[in-house]
């Protein structure tokens, strides 16, 4: 699999608004399903490859691919391996590609944030080693 991080579109050959037949599809059956009913009454059907080190999340009454969480050590942004670079260098790289609102909060659980909000993605960050990209569209 290419786990070419494409910002609001996707990883690789994942695109979001892709229905979840089509991503079993290409990726095969999932380790595990979630279901999870929110407080609207709609449900968000959760994906997790343990392989791939990747969860993807489908939303909507079809159920479309609308969130990707990533920790697959080969993973790229801009040409980069994102898991390689701290956050200095992350925050420098997003950046300069024209991503300059960020948003900084250390979480009760004891990881780091940062997000940038025009992107749709949050890198989560502990002990200032990236353990998780979580893109959106």
């Amino acid at each position: 699999m290419n786990f070419t991080i494409n910002i609001k579109k996707g990883v690789g050959d994942l695109v979001f608004g892709m229905p979840v037949e089509t991503v079993v599809a290409t990726l095969g059956n999932a380790d595990s399903v979630e279901n999870i009913e929110n407080a609207d009454d709609e449900q968000t059907t959760v994906l997790h490859y343990d392989e791939l080190d990747m969860t993807l999340f489908f939303e909507e009454e079809n159920p479309v691919l609308t969130c990707i969480d990533l920790g697959n050590e080969e993973s790229t942004l801009f040409g980069k391996k994102v898991f390689e670079l701290d956050e200095r260098a992350l925050v420098q790289l997003m950046v300069g590609e024209g991503y300059t609102e960020q948003d900084v909060d250390d979480e009760a659980w004891g990881e780091r944030r940062v997000s940038f909000p025009e992107a749709d993605v949050d890198f989560f960050f502990d002990d200032g080693e990236l353990m998780s990209v979580n893109l959106g569209q």
